[in-house]
């Protein structure tokens, strides 16, 4: 059983952070914030997939503007990322956002970053110190030390300028597009800090090299018991970095929502068409909010077997399958009736 890291609790809108809550999944809309319709769409789709908070680029007033109708429209909590002008913040605060992200190092002036801080401490709005090894400040990009050192510093600096405000609401990301300057970034600051850590990488990649990397990156910390929320950055539709959030923490059993989805490697013994058939499975039941195992395998050396500890499973034979339920065979279906009569057992049940 994973042993989590003690971080101090916060809250984002409803969601809470940090001690002994839930994993929470994030993912960030790359809509337009000034186009309402499509942003609280994008947010509407998000949620639906199982994301439980979604951060806005707010790169401008307009944007910032935008913030108070989309806060109205949006069924989880939303998080303002700013970079530079801490009016865009105040602006954002007073619109009812429910966190932000930004580095009060890059804001400027420090009368400017007290003015953001002091609002946020009003309202009880967290502040995500997001460090990204690849905008770094230039004095620390020149030392002699490792990346993830590096990283570090960073984050100390900005976290103390808001201790110095006497500001608690932190959370505290260190992101590269490298797994292992990312694992030991992390893990030298849960050493020193006891503020909930945000773990992913950034610039992961497309879907297949960007699953790998944050499934070995994320995975390996949360295994170590680092993290309290996550997010798994990927160059696709942010919907699937929510599905790969939640699979990444249900394989850890840090999670349960949806189903767990088991089907086994092709290989020379397979009789059925199991690559297409264990595709629509997935995809019919990826929305499935039930915490049941769902099995799709290819033949009777280990089908069976697999199939009958599942909730519900597929073994296949020469053109055809038997449907399992809790380990009972209850129906002997041909190939191109399978699909259609397990849909129709398992939402029959539900």
């Amino acid at each position: 059983m994973i042993q989590r890291r003690r971080a101090r609790e916060i809250s984002i809108g409803n969601i809470k952070i940090g001690a002994d809550n839930p994993i929470s999944v994030q993912s960030m809309c790359n809509t337009d914030t000034r186009d309402i319709k499509k942003t609280s769409a994008q947010i509407k789709e998000l949620s639906d997939a199982g994301c439980e908070i979604v951060r806005l680029a707010v790169l401008n007033p307009e944007a910032a503007d935008s913030i108070k109708e989309l806060v109205k429209l949006s069924p989880v909590p939303l998080v303002a990322d700013i970079h530079f002008d801490y009016r865009l913040a105040i602006q954002c605060i007073n619109n009812g956002i429910s966190a932000l992200r930004l580095n009060p190092g890059n804001i400027g002036k420090i009368e400017h970053t007290q003015s953001v801080v002091k609002l946020a401490k009003q309202q009880n709005i967290p502040i995500r110190i997001g460090v990204n090894a690849g905008s770094l400040e230039k004095d620390l990009q020149q030392k002699d030390c490792p990346l993830s050192d590096k990283m570090v510093e960073s984050a100390l600096h900005h976290i103390k300028i808001l201790e110095d405000m006497d500001f608690g609401l932190i959370k505290v990301s260190l992101k590269s597009s490298d797994v292992y300057t990312t694992i030991e970034a992390y893990r030298k600051i849960a050493k020193i800090i006891d503020y909930p850590l945000h773990v992913g990488l950034t610039e992961a990649g497309t879907m297949r090299g960007g699953l790998i990397k944050s499934s070995i990156g994320i995975g390996t910390l949360l295994a170590e018991g680092i993290g309290d929320t996550i997010r798994v950055s990927l160059t696709e539709d942010p919907v699937e970095e929510v599905y790969a959030g939640y699979d990444i923490l249900k394989s850890l059993n840090l999670r349960k929502r949806g189903v767990n989805f088991v089907s086994c490697p092709t290989c020379g013994r397979t009789q059925i068409d199991l690559i297409t058939l264990a595709k629509k499975v997935e995809e019919r039941f990826k929305n499935l909010d039930r915490d049941i195992t769902i099995a799709v395998m290819g033949c009777p050396v280990n089908g069976p077997g697999e199939a009958k500890n599942a909730d519900y499973g597929i073994a296949g034979a020469i053109g055809e399958g038997y449907i399992f339920k809790k380990g009972e065979i209850i129906a002997r279906v041909p190939e191109d009736k399978l699909l259609e009569k397990f849909e129709e057992i398992i939402l029959n049940d539900i």
